[in-house]
């Protein structure tokens, strides 16, 4: 989990980081470890390819309009339909999920509020 910008003033003064070290531990980390094993269906490989290759793009877009959280994949909406096109029928998928913030427990220097982002 990151530390907010008061935190990692601290805890720079605390163990003499430099200005870029300081800008890390403020910085929202990758969580979670990629997939190792790819499914071999190749239908669903497809969708494990779109999030190989794309997911850090969209993780790096929610963050910019959101902050530090996640989109739940519980309160989670999700369409599908078929596209006509000359060249070929697409398929169109539109999935909305809930956006829910990091919250900051204990320390000071943690009084975000949920949705709050960073300037």
């Amino acid at each position: 989990m990151k530390l907010t910008k008061p935190q990692a003033s601290n805890a720079a003064t605390l163990f003499g980081l430099s200005k870029a070290e300081t800008a890390m531990i403020n910085e929202i980390p990758m969580r979670g470890d990629g997939t190792q094993m790819p499914p071999t269906d190749p239908l669903i490989y497809r969708f494990y390819e779109m999030v190989m290759v794309n997911g850090p793009a969209w993780k790096a877009l929610i963050e910019e309009e959101f902050g530090d959280g996640i989109m739940s994949a519980i309160d989670f909406d999700f369409t599908m339909e078929r596209v006509a096109n000359p060249k070929g029928d697409r398929v169109k998928f539109v999935m909305t999920g809930k956006f829910l913030p990091f919250k900051y427990y204990g320390a000071t220097g943690n009084n975000m509020e949920y949705g709050f982002k960073e300037a």
